[in-house]
């Protein structure tokens, strides 16, 4: 098992080069390494600080850093979340999209820069609700703390409301900085683009921000998300079916396209 990502038309073979590839070929490097710790993991002891993969009749060892918040931290969920789920939409839907992003996959962001306007329509028409699983598993490939940050600011979002969070979530993808950066990893950059969502910035949801108070709700996401078996970010499934929201050459749908995919599936039950 393997974490890919569809990639973009200019990443195939016989077109321009992209000046992105060297990263982008680094990344599925680190998902591949991910992937194997993903398998790996029974059994294993992981540690707050790294965890460890030995690769079987090889001698090779593989360190793959862990954002994860201390054990010793208190475990405090955000109002409004769904265990590790974050449900925006009517919750009485009859159908359900689960959405499956780590906020630092810039794949996730080419998708919501193209569909997300219409997949968020399809949720305040009723047509369905969102689930939405949260991963932080780039900052273990790429090292930093980016993704576990932006989701603990996005917890404190959402224990304002859903609609903050998912206006938040949406900030931070208008602003996703390089995977490589850890552009994410700033409590001050939390807070400059919370600010862009009217009414956020409360003295709560800053202090929130700053002591990390939704930490271990954080690991709890991931942990969920690594025991999923979805094996890459962004993955939509609607009804339990996923759905492509791709082209064979990796360029995300539209959202005409994206409402058409929709459509079809929901005809096809």
């Amino acid at each position: 098992m393997s974490i890919k990502h569809p990639q973009p038309r200019n990443d195939q073979p016989g077109t321009a080069k992209n000046p992105k590839g060297d990263v982008r070929t680094r990344l599925a490097e680190a998902r591949a390494a991910e992937a194997l710790r993903r398998r790996r993991r029974k059994g294993l002891i992981v540690g707050a600080a790294a965890v460890a993969v030995i690769v079987a009749g090889t001698g090779i060892g593989i360190a793959v850093q862990d954002s994860r918040t201390s054990s010793n931290a208190p475990y405090v969920a955000p109002a409004n979340a769904d265990g590790t789920v974050i449900v925006y939409g009517n919750p009485n839907a009859k159908n359900t999209l689960q959405v499956y992003e780590d906020f630092r996959c810039p794949i996730c962001d080419e998708l919501e820069k193209s569909a997300g306007p219409a997949i968020q329509a399809l949720a305040d028409n009723g047509t369905y609700k969102i689930e939405y699983h949260m991963a932080t598993f780039l900052d273990g490939n790429l090292g930093g703390n980016g993704s576990a940050v932006a989701l603990n600011a996005a917890a404190a979002a959402l224990n304002e409301s859903t609609a903050k969070f998912k206006a938040f979530h949406d900030e931070l993808y208008a602003n996703q900085p390089e995977e490589t950066t850890d552009g994410f990893n700033s409590t001050a950059e939390m807070l400059k683009l919370a600010a862009k969502v009217p009414g956020l910035v409360t003295p709560a949801f800053t202090k929130a921000v700053q002591d990390n108070t939704y930490g271990q709700w954080v690991n709890k996401v991931s942990d969920a998300f690594n025991t999923s078996g979805v094996t890459g970010t962004p993955t939509l499934k609607l009804n339990g079916k996923q759905l492509n929201v791709f082209s064979a050459s990796g360029v995300p749908v539209t959202q005409a396209q994206y409402t058409a995919v929709v459509d079809s599936a929901l005809a096809g039950k």
